[in-house]
């Protein structure tokens, strides 16, 4: 059993390990299925988010969008002209979640296959059966960020193939040890 950590406070959060500072900066309900569209989809606007999210609302759409930004995971760029245009992109540490919403994506697949998968009414779109792979505008990114290839799995290399979506046959190996 972990022992009992002290309070820490970083900014407006208080939380006493890393994994309570993780889900207060990019927990609930919205914030991951917005970093998963941003990293699928690039570089996208308000709409784009606000389409492929039907049941978010503007007003949490936009809150959640605000703090996002504030805690550094996503760039909001601003565009003055008429109409304005705001276009929003992950950050290098918004990018670092890509491998573990791909995670979540993979196991929520397999928790719906083993429950027995809903019935799915002919000519409704739903989602594919694989989780997107990382938008190629961030493949430079996620490179830079990846290190030696040849360095150990628990390197930083780990997240550049698996936030591109391909592995290596090394990688594979190492990962069914």
């Amino acid at each position: 059993m972990a022992g009992r950590c002290g309070q820490k406070t970083l900014g407006d959060k208080s939380y006493r390990c890393y994994f309570e500072l993780a889900l207060l900066v990019m927990g609930g309900k919205w914030k991951p299925i917005i970093l998963y569209h941003l990293g699928a989809g690039g570089v996208l606007r308000f709409s784009d988010l606000s389409r492929s999210m039907p049941d978010i609302t503007d007003r949490m759409l936009t809150r959640q969008l605000r703090e996002l930004e504030a805690d550094g995971l996503i760039h909001r760029e601003v565009y003055r002209q008429v109409p304005p245009k705001v276009e929003y992109s992950l950050t290098a540490m918004g990018l670092g979640l890509y491998p573990l919403l791909l995670d979540m994506a993979t196991w929520g697949m397999a928790y719906e296959q083993a429950q027995g998968g809903p019935e799915l009414a002919p000519g409704e779109h739903y989602e594919p059966k694989k989780p997107l792979p990382l938008h190629p505008r961030y493949a430079e990114a996620a490179l830079a960020a990846s290190g030696s290839p040849n360095s150990g799995r628990n390197g930083p290399e780990c997240t550049a193939s698996r936030v591109s979506g391909t592995t290596t046959p090394a990688a594979d190996a190492a990962s069914t040890r």
